[in-house]
């Protein structure tokens, strides 16, 4: 029997964005690229900032699934510098994510955006972060995104 899957909840991401910039139909979708531009991490083992650097990469698809893969970095309250690669997908009702996408608050429970954060770090006492398979459940507001990140165990 195989071992039954459980996670930990780890921290918290809230990552700052500026305004989008759109690179156009690209054949299978709309490339966007949103800059990452601050925020912080909080947690019971990891607490700091993130670097006011970095961008999420997207592509739109026709049907409004959105493709994500976001590449920034945190920095710790204790001086460590982690690098964070973020690939995921949001999705739910059209009318909902074109709201989002304008600006609009929408209800994070009706909108399907999970993630896969993966960490670089030489700091010794994080060396955790890369020994694991993270997962990550968003909300994306107006002017922020939000990650609970969770521990695969």
């Amino acid at each position: 029997m195989a071992p039954v899957l459980q996670t930990r909840y780890a921290f918290t991401i809230t990552a700052y964005i500026g305004e989008v910039t759109s690179a156009g139909d690209i054949g299978h979708g709309v490339r966007r690229i949103i800059p990452i531009i601050g925020g912080e991490v909080r947690g019971p083992d990891v607490n700091g900032n993130v670097c006011a650097f970095g961008a999420d990469f997207q592509v739109i698809r026709p049907n409004e699934l959105i493709e994500l893969e976001a590449k920034y970095a945190f920095e710790t309250d204790d001086g460590a510098v982690i690098y964070v690669e973020n690939r995921g997908i949001r999705f739910g009702p059209i009318g909902l994510l074109q709201k989002l996408k304008r600006g609009e608050p929408v209800d994070p429970n009706l909108i399907y955006f999970r993630t896969v954060p993966k960490f670089e770090t030489g700091a010794e006492k994080y060396r955790w972060l890369m020994e694991s398979l993270f997962i990550g459940s968003a909300a994306r507001h107006a002017d922020r995104v939000v990650i609970d990140v969770h521990q695969v165990l």
